[in-house]
């Protein structure tokens, strides 16, 4: 749990963010919690773009980052709201039953938050939750504290929560999300240019073999005269859209052509449908 900056008009604060509608919402209307400028927080901070609540997200740490991208990534997440609010009165009612102090902020009681409250399309989990802790911190037994009124409070909800720590982002998967996300949403082209694309980069995949996607992608731009780098640029679009897809696990930097396969058949059939129309 991130830590306040100062103490001075705790109460005064709490107050003003619940006017200006901190922690309601949806979508690029939902306003967090917590900001950046409003704590103290281990590691670095970060305030990224989500393409899709097209909104801009208050991180505490590099592992929400890491566990923000690895959500916005995932095809099912719809919205993805970060430093959420849990309600402070059945939170001291959770603490009193379990006999565990609640959070304190000097004399004042402390409003919790869960990291990300995840809305989804699976019809089975719709909404889960995701408390996002380095694994060493989970050796302090007031933390498991802390995350066991998080953890009752949503059970009452009847709502999934889940503790996400660094052991669970691998470090290749989180880089080629960096590498992907850059690209998400830059690719302003028409259906047809699109389908012509997919079929150009098809066609050049199955005749070479085996070949690395940052060499294949040099002899492309030579032979077409494309700018250099506009072949990899534009395969890493079709791939952060994903119209191609490989697995995560394998580096970009390693990325050859036996590696990408067709993307998700839903999207290939909106862009057919859209060029017979």
């Amino acid at each position: 749990m991130a830590n306040f900056k100062n103490t001075q008009n705790h109460e005064l604060k709490i107050q003003k963010w619940i006017k200006e509608g901190r922690g309601q919402g949806f979508g690029n209307n939902y306003k967090p919690w917590l900001t950046i400028r409003d704590v103290s927080s281990e590691g670095r901070s970060h305030r990224v773009f989500g393409h899709k609540s097209q909104r801009t997200h208050h991180l505490l740490s590099d592992l929400e980052l890491s566990t923000f991208l690895l959500l916005e990534w995932h095809s099912t997440t719809i919205d993805i709201r970060e430093q959420y609010p849990l309600d402070l009165e059945q939170t001291l009612e959770i603490a009193k039953t379990i006999g565990v102090p609640h959070p304190k902020f000097g004399k004042y009681y402390q409003i919790m938050t869960s990291d990300f409250l995840v809305d989804t399309h699976n019809s089975i989990t719709p909404k889960f939750v995701l408390q996002v802790k380095y694994s060493n911190a989970l050796n302090d037994p007031r933390t498991i504290e802390k995350i066991e009124i998080e953890r009752q409070y949503w059970k009452q909800q009847n709502i999934p929560f889940y503790i996400f720590t660094e052991h669970q982002v691998p470090k290749t998967v989180s880089q080629n999300i960096q590498w992907l996300y850059s690209s998400i949403n830059t690719m302003e082209l028409s259906e047809q240019d699109t389908l012509d694309k997919l079929n150009f980069y098809s066609d050049i995949f199955i005749k070479h073999k085996s070949k690395k996607i940052n060499e294949l992608a040099r002899i492309i731009d030579q032979k077409y005269h494309f700018e250099l780098g506009q072949s990899l640029r534009e395969i890493r679009d079709l791939l952060a859209q994903r119209y191609f897809i490989f697995d995560l696990n394998i580096s970009f930097k390693d990325l050859n052509t036996d590696h990408i396969q067709l993307g998700e058949l839903n999207i290939w059939n909106e862009v057919l449908h859209a060029e017979n129309q």
